[in-house]
């Protein structure tokens, strides 16, 4: 029997000086803010519906900027006085809308401003794509498995609309979330197709033409695309200097749920990461991106590419429910998957709540799609593009969109699979990276269940194997929360109980395998229910050592030395990194 999480309300208050942090608990008022000036904070503030937060914003004279009904929530521009005004019982939370940018340049990544010219020898051919053939999905293709009937939206960067990948009806809607406007109207101007709002960025662009383009070259049959036949929405929340704030991709994540039904939204990818700054269910975009999966969207999301080190698992690829991805790369032979590796870049688990991350890995080193060559991206890496019309770039952003097409193909296959049985047919059919000797080759917390099979995965009848023991709608709720099998001993190497393995060890690269059975039917991907003050649940010893329960330490420090303690987060959220796919070298 399941024994709740004895629920403390952890409110974050938030100004440019540094944060304040106090306890609701009951009706118990908030507390007068010290420490107070002047300056204007963009903030999300959190009480029992979005009308009531917007009532109390507007009580104090803030400003709303958004209206955030998938999370209860809007974000307003409050002053330091104007926030202490706003003590009220009925407030859940006050978050800082943090800024997420797209990319960063990388040390020796060339100049900007050539359009990706210099010296390079234009290409007039359509280059091929390896990563559809690498996880199976050509063989799906020549079954008529292609994505057909599947709707995949990506929130990401917006796109270019390159006629070679767009032709054909792929895309059926478009979302700005910045401007906050839909648009499915689609015009021809000079042979090429355009919409309001392009990508500028290049990011959006590369993952979409990952999952859905439908151009095929000479080597590539039937399609480059891993899902050519699923079609796309396009949710715009980052500029073309690839900048956003929390509160831009909430809105477009309230966008796509509010009109789940409308659209037919099937599969959400989630290609940034930021960095956490408090457990799982106390994040807003993590309580967006939970709304998603309860409303039935499968959400893949990138591990980031803040790796080696355990536990640089970012948001929202921290949250237990979704399908986490970390990137293996091809040793340049793209056609070969033998001598394919993990790379150091992709981040490792566990959470700081034990759970196992990433869930699975896929191809994510020199990933070539599509990129408008006068994008920002290509601008600063010119050399990576055959300044016609691809690019070639690693990271686990691109990784989650190959298993983004991988879900729309299963969900071709099998219309009536929930998320949580997509999540399990996924991780069934993965192959892990083993050694000569049938040991594994990377940590469970590097690799997950392994590489994904697309093929695998269609033709599985694996179910209930994943979120075993979760409850989503008590954790949204804010009745129950949860934690894994993850454990660490005194040496500081992380385990699993009941899972024979290396614990958190590199190596250099093995074969991947054609399967591997993990023990105790996947036990790992279970959660428990927290309890007594945020200790392990009552009952699981992780062994005879430790039978009342593992902390991680007296009280968890999160990134930069900001500590987690008797349920407050103390914590310079403006400090902290976010990213949606920081630029990484390609391995």
């Amino acid at each position: 029997m399941r024994r709740p999480f004895r629920t403390i309300t952890t409110v974050l208050a938030v100004t440019l000086l540094g944060v304040l942090c106090l306890r609701q608990t009951g009706g118990s008022a908030l507390h007068t803010l010290d420490h107070v000036g002047e300056s204007v904070n963009a903030v999300i503030v959190r009480a029992g519906t979005s009308t009531l937060a917007a009532e109390l914003v507007e009580r104090v004279g803030g400003e709303i900027t958004h209206t955030l009904s998938i999370i209860d929530s809007v974000a307003a521009e409050l002053s330091e006085s104007q926030i202490a005004r706003l003590s009220d019982p009925r407030i859940r939370s006050l978050f800082v809308d943090r800024g997420v940018t797209v990319t960063a340049a990388s040390s020796n990544g060339g100049g900007g401003g050539s359009g990706g010219k210099r010296g390079a020898t234009r290409s007039n051919s359509v280059p091929s794509t390896a990563y559809p053939g690498l996880i199976g999905a050509h063989h799906l293709h020549k079954e008529g498995i292609t994505g057909d009937g599947v709707i995949v939206a990506v929130l990401d960067t917006g796109l270019w609309w390159y006629s070679g990948m767009v032709n054909g009806g792929v895309v059926t809607r478009v979302y700005d979330a910045i401007l906050d406007i839909e648009d499915d109207l689609v015009f021809e101007t000079s042979g090429m197709v355009q919409i309001e709002g392009p990508d500028g960025s290049g990011h959006g662009t590369h993952v979409a033409g990952i999952v859905v383009n439908r151009e095929t070259s000479k080597k590539t049959a039937p399609a480059n695309g891993v899902a050519p036949g699923a079609r796309l929405i396009v949710v715009k929340a980052f500029d073309d200097q690839g900048e956003a704030t929390y509160a831009d991709v909430i809105r477009g994540l309230d966008w796509l749920v509010t009109n789940r039904d409308r659209l037919g939204v099937d599969v959400l990818n989630l290609s940034f990461s930021a960095t956490p700054q408090s457990h799982y269910w106390d994040d807003p975009m993590n309580q967006a991106v939970m709304a998603a999966w309860e409303a039935g969207i499968v959400v893949v999301a990138s591990a980031g590419n803040g790796g080696p080190d355990p536990m640089t698992i970012g948001v929202p690829g921290n949250l237990p429910y979704v399908i986490t991805v970390g990137a293996m790369s091809d040793s340049v032979t793209p056609d070969n998957g033998g001598d394919d590796f993990l790379t150091s870049f992709s981040a490792s688990g566990p959470t700081v709540e034990g759970f196992v991350k990433p869930e699975l890995v896929a191809p994510g080193g020199h990933v070539v799609a599509p990129m408008n060559p006068n994008a920002q991206i290509a601008e600063l890496h010119w050399e990576f593009h055959d300044t016609a019309s691809y690019f070639t770039m690693s990271g686990t952003s691109q990784a989650a969109a190959v298993v983004t097409g991988a879900a729309a193909l299963l969900l071709q296959s099998d219309p009536t699979l929930s998320p949580d049985a997509v999540k399990c047919r996924l991780m069934a059919a993965a192959r892990p990276a083993i050694r000569a000797d049938g040991s594994l080759a990377y940590s469970v917390f590097q690799q997950g269940a392994g590489m994904v099979d697309a093929y695998r995965a269609v033709h599985s009848t694996q179910a209930s194997c994943a979120n075993r023991g979760l409850d989503i709608q008590l954790d949204l709720a804010g009745v129950e929360h949860y934690g894994g099998r993850a454990n660490r001993l005194a040496d500081g190497t992380y385990y699993l109980r009941g899972l024979e393995g290396d614990g958190y060890l590199w190596s250099d690269g093995y074969l991947w395998s054609d399967g591997f059975l993990w023990s105790d039917g996947y036990l790992w991907s279970d959660g428990f229910a927290w309890n007594d003050g945020y200790l392990w649940s009552d009952g699981f010893a992780w062994n005879d050592a430790q039978s009342s329960g593992y902390l991680w330490s007296d009280a968890f420090t999160w990134a930069d030395g900001y500590l987690w303690s008797d349920g407050f987060l103390a914590a310079n959220l403006e400090s902290a990194s976010t990213s949606i796919n920081s630029w990484v070298e390609q391995e």
